[in-house]
């Protein structure tokens, strides 16, 4: 039985969140989770900044057609960052946290661009 491969945005996406996790490790952030869902949403990265809790958006976008990938992370995605942090935080202990982003217009790592505190 053949298996199909799966969709390039997948593949590219993960890719990008892989990357996204290796800058941020050499820039000193510590990994503790990936891809954390619950019933409000995901997020790509958790990590640890010294004391603080780092919840990370990856956005990966080849096209600035639609705002690029800063205006990806919109208010509607922003709120759902949100909740699903909160969710994180009820069930692991409360942390001083922020919010960044890593956008990248390729996956490659000389198109990083890392946000701290981005909402």
């Amino acid at each position: 039985m053949d298996q199909k491969a799966p969709p390039r945005h997948l593949t590219e996406g993960l890719a990008a969140e892989a990357l996204a996790a290796a800058f941020l490790q050499k820039n000193g952030l510590k990994l503790i989770e990936k891809n954390f869902r619950c019933a409000y949403g995901e997020i790509d990265l958790i990590m640890r900044d010294g004391k603080t809790l780092v919840f990370i958006e990856v956005r990966l976008r080849s096209s600035a057609v639609f705002g690029g990938a800063a205006m990806s992370i919109n208010p509607s995605k922003q709120q759902k960052l949100r909740r699903t942090a909160e969710l994180y935080l009820q069930a692991h202990g409360d942390s001083a946290c922020r919010f960044d982003a890593v956008l990248m217009s390729k996956v490659d790592s000389s198109a990083v661009e890392w946000i701290q505190d981005a909402f």
